[in-house]
């Protein structure tokens, strides 16, 4: 992707302002993953105002349940799942300084809101590619909720982990700016 735009964790706002839907991005450094099991532990531990398992400011959360790793590998195939199943908590975290989401499918109303009021971005990663998207993971590292097996929060370390823009701060809409494009 050589026209991509290269990011690093942890984002900052301006990091996300200057983002608009469609743009390739190369994310390097830290990312958590999460799907809605443990989305909705992260949700029950800040309404019992308990400590997260690590600070949401300006952090992305992958939304994948990677494969086993194969001898020498962080993960297995590390492809996103479908968003829409974390959108019931996902306003929330944004509001308490989440960045960044990756996953595929169209997002909600009220998180497009809360991305556009807080300043957040959602990408898209490619689906049906865990392999490819496996090679940019340097290391995996468990780091709450064990007995989720593959849904449990993990640290990852990435270099040019590649997505794409999918909802911007702006209000922008890849998915329906697609649709529309295409009815033309």
């Amino acid at each position: 992707m050589e026209d991509a735009i290269r990011l690093t964790t942890p984002l900052k706002t301006e990091d996300v302002e200057k983002l608009h839907i469609g743009d390739r991005v190369l994310l390097s450094g830290t990312i958590y993953t999460a799907r809605d099991a443990a989305h909705k532990r992260l949700i029950q531990l800040i309404q019992t105002g308990d400590s997260l398992p690590f600070q949401l400011e300006g952090q992305v959360i992958y939304y994948v349940g990677p494969s086993p790793p194969k001898p020498g590998k962080a993960v297995g195939a590390a492809g996103p799942t479908t968003s829409y199943r974390m959108d019931a908590y996902a306003p929330e975290l944004i509001s308490l300084g989440l960045k960044g989401m990756i996953g595929k499918g169209a997002r909600n109303q009220a998180v497009k809101d809360a991305m556009k009021q807080y300043k957040a971005v959602y990408f898209a990663a490619i689906g049906g590619a865990g392999a490819l998207m496996a090679r940019s993971i340097l290391t995996a590292e468990v780091i709450a909720y064990p007995e989720l097996g593959p849904e449990a929060i993990r640290r990852l370390e990435v270099k040019d982990f590649p997505v794409i823009v999918a909802n911007d701060v702006h209000g922008g809409d890849l998915y329906e700016e697609g649709a529309r494009m295409y009815a033309r």
